[in-house]
């Protein structure tokens, strides 16, 4: 939580224009947006756009998130932080004020749009999020702070983006920030060192979160109770392999978990072919294939099965174009 003293200095009335020391750009500012530890974000005009500005005392945090934000440009493909739009000083009545100004991204947080929409959008917008958290992380970043209120789905395709990237850490580090009811340590199953699959726990717990609107109270910890939540909730038994795993901290890279999590997702709206005859007449039974003279099955069926077995690479290829197509043809029924 900030600290009184720094929310005091940073804070302005709306109206205020922040005009930078160095560059010269005036902003006006709208309303205050939000505040951390390390400073507030306020909805500010430039000229005829809006903007976010985040303003601080604390000049190596600032310095920080703008290399995190520069980071992210360099990630191609992905969208997951916001555009970095400027960075200047604010010679103000109470001293010196460092600040930076990004790209405002309109929306609803993460649970919000789930709640509106339809818990169908769930596993498109996890899917989204793993894509660029592995991105981040093949890039030497690990997010941290990741909760839903960090993460605005924007329109009007719908698209998975953060607002605050003060909890980003190099790989390695000691995470910067966090919030209990998402952080590996505060449940016991981890370190708060970053790695990839810091991130990866915090997503499953945002999942838990989705059939939990309001969290619940740490009791015993531990897997545990994060288990017997899951079980209690049905709209998370489909993916409790997923979560549980990415709990204990058995995926090693977002891709992982995300293949994982198509190949659910598939199998939930492909469940298999129905044999017909059976289905007409549930009594009925299936008669026995018939043996060949060394009392084998057909060689067809074994080498079938053969050749199933090596091509097992070929699996995720196959997942991973048939969750495409899915996803797909959902947003262009979304958008008809």
């Amino acid at each position: 939580m900030m600290n009184h003293s720094l929310k005091s200095r940073c804070k302005v009335a709306p109206g205020t224009v922040i005009t930078g020391k160095w560059h010269s750009n005036k902003y006006t500012v709208l309303k205050e947006l939000g505040y951390g530890a390390n400073g507030i974000v306020y909805l500010a005009k430039f000229k005829n756009s809006q903007v976010a500005l985040k303003m601080s005392d604390n000049g190596m945090s600032i310095t920080s998130e703008v290399n995190v934000l520069r980071s992210f440009a360099k990630v191609q493909g992905s969208t997951l932080g916001p555009s970095l739009l400027d960075v200047d000083d604010w010679k103000s009545n109470r001293g010196q004020i460092s600040f930076y100004t990004m790209e405002y991204i309109q929306g609803p947080d993460l649970l919000t749009f789930i709640q509106n929409k339809g818990k169908s959008w769930t596993t498109v917008l996890f899917l989204q999020l793993l894509n660029d958290l592995n991105k981040l992380h093949e890039n030497g970043w690990v997010f941290g702070d990741l909760k839903p209120e960090n993460l605005i789905v924007t329109g009007p395709t719908p698209k998975i983006r953060c607002i605050d990237v003060g909890g980003t850490t190099i790989q390695g580090r000691a995470i910067k920030e966090f919030t209990e009811f998402y952080d590996r340590g505060y449940w016991g199953l981890g370190t708060r060192k970053a790695d990839p699959a810091y991130d990866l726990f915090a997503v499953a717990m945002i999942m838990i979160n989705t059939a939990y609107p309001k969290r619940f109270n740490k009791t015993t910890g531990g897997i545990s109770q994060l288990r017997e939540a899951i079980r209690r909730q049905k709209d998370l038994h489909p993916f409790e392999k997923v979560i549980i795993k990415a709990l204990q901290g058995h995926y090693t890279n977002a891709l992982q978990m995300r293949t994982e999590l198509m190949s659910l997702a598939v199998s939930r709206q492909n469940p298999g072919p129905v044999n017909k005859s059976t289905a007409a007449n549930p009594n009925s039974t299936t008669r026995p294939q018939k043996l060949n003279q060394t009392g084998s099955q057909p060689k067809t069926r074994q080498n079938y099965r053969k050749k199933k077995k090596k091509s097992r690479w070929a699996e995720t290829f196959i997942i991973t174009m048939s969750i495409a197509l899915l996803y797909f043809l959902y947003i262009f029924q979304k958008l008809l």
